[in-house]
């Protein structure tokens, strides 16, 4: 008997060995997946975008509350203010507050205050955190791991704009607290990820890096 609430898992069982064909497939592309600061102006379909919000929005979230929202912004306009209010940010953190320890890891990338992405890329998704939803009883209360689902939820629109054979970047200027303003955003959401969409520039590049192992970053305890 199925609970009231609940409905039946819809599941089709896969072969062992379409399993490690499918696995390898999905391996291989994700390993060519690459972050760029270098887009084309070329225009995006907004349906593939907002496709690509949708499988964002299929992330497991605490207690299913589904924190986030995502803008998403194509008005060249408002991506040239979010430009210049990031850039103001970017410099005082570039010049003042920025830890040693912290340069000494983005100085291969390359990276600064400019950022062209942020009026090249014909998208710019911002995803914002909820930390706090309306209960029934029409008072507040919180959100429950609302990081780690946001997280998780950044990661499948990630690879869905990918798989899709798009790029994105993952922008996180500090503090965010602007995009809330410019984007009229009430005040329990929170800025979390900036996220430019497009196809990358022709003369596109990225830098020559090299992913850890699996012995790097996995441990298995086995019988």
């Amino acid at each position: 008997m199925v609970d009231k609430g609940f409905v039946s898992l819809v599941w089709e069982e896969i072969s062992s060995d379409n399993m490690r064909n499918r696995s390898d497939s999905l391996l291989e592309e994700m390993k060519r997946r690459r972050t760029t600061r270098h887009f084309s102006q070329r225009s995006v379909p907004k349906p593939l975008i907002e496709q690509a919000i949708l499988c964002g929005g299929t992330a497991p979230s605490g207690a299913h509350l589904q924190p986030w929202t995502f803008v998403a912004i194509s008005s060249q306009e408002l991506k040239q203010k979010i430009r210049e209010a990031a850039e103001i940010e970017e410099r005082k953190t570039y010049q003042e507050r920025m830890p040693d320890a912290w340069k000494e890891v983005l100085e291969p990338l390359g990276t600064d205050a400019v950022k062209k992405h942020l009026t090249d890329a014909p998208w710019v998704i911002i995803l914002f955190r909820h930390s706090k939803r309306m209960r029934a009883n029409g008072e507040w209360g919180p959100t429950y791991y609302s990081n780690e689902s946001c997280g998780i939820a950044a990661g499948m629109f990630i690879h869905a704009i990918h798989h899709m054979g798009l790029v994105t970047l993952t922008h996180t200027p500090s503090p965010m607290g602007f995009l809330r303003d410019i984007l009229d955003r009430p005040e329990h959401e929170h800025a979390m990820l900036v996220l430019p969409v497009g196809y990358p520039a022709e003369d596109a590049m990225v830098p020559d890096l090299q992913r850890k192992s699996l012995d790097e970053i996995a441990v298995f305890f086995e019988e």
